[in-house]
């Protein structure tokens, strides 16, 4: 692959790229429509791959938070056509890496020495290239070492870089511009806290010695006196990416290992914790040798508030879903509903989340559930498209719910997607035996 010798920093650079992006995407829609006049049946799918591929071929050089809004948007299948989904999904683990030379500079400016300095060995060539930084292999004392090096000007540029985005987030998703600033402020919050690697060791050293108590799973040691704010050191965990385990033949017995595993580690966090791994993408997760669970990334920590933890989850509880007053008082907590709705707006929205929370909560309420039936999934994916296509919704406010809903929204969507690539069949309650 194409190593890169520099990354646009500065904002009217960045900013000149997604332009560049956008004008390459307003002729395909222009070649789109030129065929469809000769052709009234064609569909979108030629005009959906190409813009997919200019957009992740724009945001790729810029890296940093651009590229991770792709990133975020891939975990989101049922939502995006197939053909974003599969390209979004490279900005994981497969994009252009820091050349050698730019390696070496980029090591000793934020380490203040060169790796040759501080490891015993230091491969040259990375041997992962995501949004945000690039890992390379390494020895120190006899130990094998992941060290992750952050992209030059990714934290200085994340504000303008979600400026740039914000325009196209809002017509995607829309969300009107009144009231909208919560939501990138969030985004804003958390991609500023994962630039930060010494915060990123301080999490993972809580969550994985809390969670060390839960089998099957296991987690990489961090160093402190070889990382830095933006250089991070653990150890090299040997395994298969989930991504890749997946797309193999297993039994379903390690499939329903792999996935309780996964599920108990998550509600242990939310439940117990009362916070959460909020980035459950494949890149973040390997199956070792062994047949274990392996966690490997800790730099998007949520934390969930207990104003927001406990009307969440009531809402879950079949008792307070049936009895309207106690529903619709949920709805207002989370920020679902607002003093100034309209008598339609009350009505609609109260109906539209009442179908959403049935569906996305029936995990939560029962025994066990099987993550692997396609049913679950269909249902899923009709709704998203019923409402994609929705008139009604479009000509709505769509800045429904507290700003926490983002990222707990992402966590739960992301973690029944890998639950469904490991078909597991899961015991809902089953973390709670590692409670005191």
């Amino acid at each position: 692959m194409k190593t890169l010798d520099s990354i646009p920093t500065g904002k009217i650079e960045r900013a000149g790229k997604l332009v560049k992006t956008g004008v390459k995407i307003g002729g395909n829609y222009m070649k789109h429509f030129g065929k469809k006049l000769v052709n009234p049946e064609l569909s979108r799918e030629e005009l959906d791959e190409d813009n997919a591929t200019d957009i992740y071929d724009g945001l790729k050089t810029l890296k940093g938070s651009a590229l991770k809004v792709a990133q975020m948007l891939s975990m989101e299948k049922n939502m995006l056509p197939k053909a974003y989904v599969e390209k979004f999904s490279l900005s994981q683990f497969s994009v252009p890496p820091l050349s050698g030379p730019l390696v070496r500079k980029t090591f000793k400016k934020y380490l203040g020495q060169y790796p040759d300095e501080v490891f015993d060995s230091f491969e040259k060539e990375s041997v992962n290239a995501a949004s945000i930084g690039q890992v390379h292999r390494a020895f120190k004392d006899g130990k094998e070492l992941a060290v992750k090096i952050q992209y030059p000007g990714v934290a200085e540029s994340i504000s303008s870089d979600l400026a740039l985005v914000k325009p196209i987030a809002l017509k995607m998703f829309n969300i009107k511009g009144k009231d909208s600033d919560k939501y990138f402020k969030e985004v804003e919050h958390k991609l500023i806290e994962e630039t930060d690697y010494r915060l990123e060791i301080k999490h993972s050293r809580e969550i994985t010695e809390t969670c060390a108590l839960i089998p099957n799973l296991e987690f990489p040691k961090y160093y402190e006196d070889w990382s830095s704010e933006r250089i991070l050191t653990m150890d090299w965990m040997n395994g298969t990416h989930l991504s890749d385990f997946t797309k193999f033949d297993f039994s379903e017995e390690h499939g329903d290992l792999l996935g309780q595993t996964l599920w108990d580690f998550y509600m242990y966090q939310i439940h117990v914790l009362r916070k959460v791994h909020a980035d459950p993408h494949p890149g973040n997760f390997l199956v070792s040798e062994s047949g274990n669970l392996i966690a490997i990334d800790f730099g998007c920590i949520k934390e969930v508030p207990d104003s927001f933890y406990t009307p969440y989850f009531e809402l879950a509880k079949k008792e307070v879903f049936e009895d309207e007053n106690r529903f619709t008082q949920k709805l207002y907590d989370l920020e679902i509903l607002t003093p100034n709705d309209t008598a339609e707006e009350l009505q609609f929205f109260k109906a539209m989340f009442r179908e959403l929370l049935a569906l996305f909560t029936a995990p939560l309420n029962q025994k066990t559930f099987d993550f692997g039936s396609d049913g679950f999934w269909e249902q899923i994916a009709n709704l998203s498209e019923r409402f994609a296509k929705d008139t009604q919704l479009r000509k709505m406010n769509a800045n429904r719910g507290s700003k926490h809903f983002i990222y707990m929204n992402r966590t739960f969507f992301g973690l029944y997607n890998l639950l469904h690539d490991l078909k597991a069949r899961i015991v809902v309650d089953n973390y709670l035996k590692y409670v005191d």
